[in-house]
């Protein structure tokens, strides 16, 4: 009996022993992801494949892309947020204008995809369920890092597909860049998500890493038109300018790709293989003795300050490079009618510097949508977490458990197109009035989207994460729309294109009052369906 009860704890020490299950939980998280993962690679994929169309339709001939290409050498504000240009190629400008956003978008992708079948398994007691059973020790770090590669290899494969017309070297270049800094990313995460106890915290890290890197490349092509600068080549986004996608491919450059992925996995397999389920490296601080947070309301503001910090910080710097590029908005579209037409038609018609910055803050109240999104749903994250329930087995009514989230989403999305608006005032030197006008008249579209988010969660919890692609479309619709000529009745689906276009053109209340009131009924629709609809178990 002794023999038996000591064979069936034995620590599984074998290889094999160690990944006993993979399979089994790379399938339940290709279930999981089923709609945001498609959607993920789809919306990156779209937004870099349908780039081509834009840039020829803006500069049809070898003549206007030789011209830009020269201006931007100068220009070192579009270099900070684009990249330096290597080739006037049409596949060149492609992998210029959109190459860092797509790798930037890739990497978030990937470690959210990473923490998610991770630390947020670990810390919702899932994965000490299933570790119980046959499931060894390595098994969900390398189901969870598995479930990044499909992606970002699915990514990598549309990516090639979609540009193979511009050239196939060239394209397949951009793909395997674009899927390597996915996969940086999804390694350094996986390192993350051993240190810390919280998913949050293993997302935030994770996160501002690919901040700094970000900045880090900014920083260094700013200063380096040819992209030389040591700061772009210690930055894992940089290595993606570095392949010269269409432009003479420096295939080498993956080898840093290759040597990044495998050390970061093996320091996550090492830390994997030496901690308890559900622990971390790094101790968490211990609360107060008699506890801080006496309402609701306090629990859902210490649950998003940090996001909301977070967030706040990158709409800064945003900001701050978007009223850079705008001072040399002229002087980069020059003669080019095609190109001011499109500005013009994503930020009105008054003037075209006016309307490049009515174009920048629309891009960041855009962008702001996502958080409100992300901020909702984490009214689904606690409810499905099970976190809700002790929570409202107290004197707490489920509407002021929603409100106190929904107060850090709507209130939080303010703040953060307020500092926005700060950043471009301060990158442009203009005056604060005008541009935090055209940040403020933004809120109502935002507010829209998340009142969509919240009768989503209310009445069809299942189907919340669809929240994802209401505001992934109405980024799509509003960046690449007007470049690729979309009709006005396609437009007109997102909530932004009916908004006035400040600064430059008369404040028009109508459309700002309507927005308004759509998105409160949205809520209240939300909140109705929340209190009578069963909590899930």
């Amino acid at each position: 009996m002794t023999a038996t009860v000591t064979s069936a704890f034995t620590p599984r020490t074998g290889g094999s022993r160690q990944l006993a299950g993979t399979a089994a939980l790379l399938r339940l998280a290709l279930r999981r992801d089923r709609v945001l993962l498609p959607l993920w690679v789809g919306v990156i994929a779209l937004m870099v494949v349908s780039m081509p169309g834009a840039l020829e339709t803006a500069y049809a001939t070898p003549a206007d892309r030789a011209e830009l290409a020269r201006q931007l050498l100068t220009n070192s504000s579009l270099r900070a947020t684009y990249g330096p240009v290597f080739s006037d190629s049409l596949g060149g400008l492609v992998a210029w204008r959109i190459g860092v956003f797509a790798a930037v978008f890739a990497a978030i992708m990937s470690l959210l995809i990473v923490v998610r079948h991770t630390r947020d398994e670990e810390e919702s007691g899932r994965q000490e369920l299933l570790s119980s059973g046959m499931v060894g020790r390595r098994a969900p770090l390398t189901a969870a890092l598995l479930a990044a590669l499909v992606a970002n290899g699915a990514l990598a494969l549309l990516i090639t597909g979609g540009l193979a017309g511009q050239g196939a070297s060239g394209a397949l270049a951009l793909g395997l860049g674009t899927a390597g800094v996915g996969m940086v990313f999804a390694t350094m995460a996986a390192i993350v998500a051993q240190l810390t106890e919280s998913a949050r915290l293993a997302k935030g890290l994770t996160g501002g890493l690919l901040g700094a890197a970000f900045v880090l490349r900014a920083a260094g092509d700013s200063a380096e038109a040819d992209g030389s600068s040591v700061l772009t080549w210690v930055s894992p986004v940089g290595w993606l300018e570095q392949l010269r996608a269409f432009a003479g491919e420096r295939w080498w450059v993956l080898l840093l790709f290759v040597g990044a992925i495998a050390v970061q996995g093996a320091v996550a397999y090492e830390l994997a293989g030496r901690r308890d389920v559900g622990m971390s490296f790094l101790p968490t601080r211990p609360g107060s003795a008699t506890g801080r947070l006496g309402t609701p309301e306090a629990l859902a503001w210490r649950l998003q300050r940090g996001s909301l910090l977070g967030w706040s910080l990158g709409f800064l710097a945003a900001g701050v490079a978007f009223g850079g590029i705008t001072t040399g908005a002229a002087d980069l579209v020059g003669d080019n009618a095609r190109t001011r037409e499109v500005i013009e038609r994503m930020g009105g018609q008054a003037g075209l510097t006016d309307a490049f910055l009515a174009a920048m803050v629309g891009m960041l109240g855009m962008i702001a949508a996502l958080y409100i999104v992300q901020s909702v749903l984490r009214l689904h994250v606690e409810e499905t977490s099970q976190r809700a329930e002790p929570v409202l087995a107290n004197a707490v009514g489920r509407v002021r458990w929603a409100g106190g989230h929904l107060a850090v989403a709507f209130g939080g999305s303010a703040l953060i197109v307020v500092v926005g608006a700060l950043g471009v005032a301060a990158g442009y030197g203009q005056d604060l009035g005008p541009v935090l006008g055209a940040g403020l008249v933004q809120l109502p579209a935002v507010w829209a989207i998340g009142g969509a988010a919240v009768l989503l969660y209310g009445a069809l919890p299942k189907a919340a994460p669809a929240a994802w692609g209401v505001a992934g479309a109405v980024l799509i619709i509003g960046w690449i729309g007007p470049a690729l000529e979309l009709p006005d009745a396609v437009l007109n689906l997102s909530p932004f294109s009916h908004l006035p276009k400040l600064p430059g053109e008369a404040m028009s209340w109508p459309p700002v009052l309507i927005l308004t009131a759509i998105g409160a009924g949205l809520v209240a629709a939300g909140l109705v369906g929340l209190r009578r609809r069963d909590m899930v178990s």
